[in-house]
């Protein structure tokens, strides 16, 4: 769940150190705005200036001006490190929890009848950050799939930033942020770290053999196939525009089922007739058709 960086150091580096000049900022804000679709706004530029004060020192590199050189020159591989820089990721564990809920209640159980025959379910995490959402995903797969007979279940798990995809990828967690998780859940689907993992909990196998991460730019060609029965892509869009937004929103209808579901933020929502869906539940969609219209 990418959102834009906010943190005391990027106050403290407007005050010292190399300065991000109108030239540079506006460059930072295009590359960004054409490769990540992040809006950036004016009121943005002391917090730009901020965390990329890091990159600057990371890269040896005297200012912006020669940072935007160097990102003119490094091609890709900086650009991650770029939008890794001015992207943080704010999540948790059940974090809008009536998803989940509603997971359980209905969309996975209509899943399992639409998919009797071939019993395949797929469920994508678009802009899955540290992983918690995938994982709680899982958990409640879990809970809900019966062992007999056994369904094809698989999550992909995606997200723009490398650096959290691969934090995500290894499944442990500080205890301190699983206070949101139930202790039977604990107990079912982690165990307790030790070694250099003392004081974590650390995802089980059948837990972590659902979930797929990969490294995803919404923005850009998507390998995958589809369909999904279902989308969450939570607190990702609200910094796109509008327009950004609705080609996303169509190309989201157009991986999913029909009668798949697409959950998005609490802060978001969809137009009507901006896609073949309809609202039924708190920020929850539904796409059209299937056996319930």
């Amino acid at each position: 769940m990418p959102t834009l960086a906010s943190s005391a150091s990027s106050a403290d580096s407007a005050h010292y150190g190399p300065q991000l000049g109108d030239a540079e900022f506006d460059f930072i804000r295009h590359v960004v705005g054409e490769n990540a679709g992040i809006v950036l706004g004016p009121n943005k530029r002391q917090l730009v200036q901020g965390r990329l004060a890091r990159r600057l020192r990371e890269l040896g590199l005297p200012s912006y001006e020669a940072y935007c050189e160097y990102l003119r020159d490094a091609g890709p591989e900086e650009l991650v490190g770029l939008i890794n820089a001015i992207t943080t990721n704010v999540t948790s564990f059940f974090r809008e929890n009536h998803h989940f809920e509603a997971l359980a209640s209905y969309m996975l159980p209509e899943a399992m009848k639409r998919n009797a025959a071939s019993r395949r379910i797929r469920i994508w995490s678009a802009g899955c950050s540290t992983g918690e959402e995938p994982h709680c995903i899982g958990m409640v797969a879990g809970e809900v799939l019966p062992s007999s007979p056994r369904y094809d279940f698989k999550i992909l798990a995606t997200d723009i930033d490398s650096d959290v995809v691969a934090a995500a990828t290894s499944g442990i967690y500080p205890v301190d942020r699983m206070s949101s998780v139930s202790q039977e859940r604990l107990k079912r689907f982690f165990h307790k770290g030790s070694g250099d993992n003392e004081g974590s909990a650390v995802a089980k196998q059948d837990l972590k053999s659902m979930i797929t991460f990969r490294t995803l730019n919404l923005l850009h060609a998507w390998p995958m196939k589809g369909p999904f029965d279902v989308i969450f892509c939570r607190n990702v869009m609200i910094y796109f525009d509008q327009p950004t937004r609705e080609k996303l929103v169509n190309r989201f209808s157009e991986m999913l089922t029909p009668g798949g579901y697409l959950c998005i933020g609490h802060s978001e929502s969809i137009h009507a007739g901006s896609a073949p869906f309809k609202l039924v539940g708190k920020t929850i969609y539904r796409r059209n058709g299937g056996a319930n219209g």
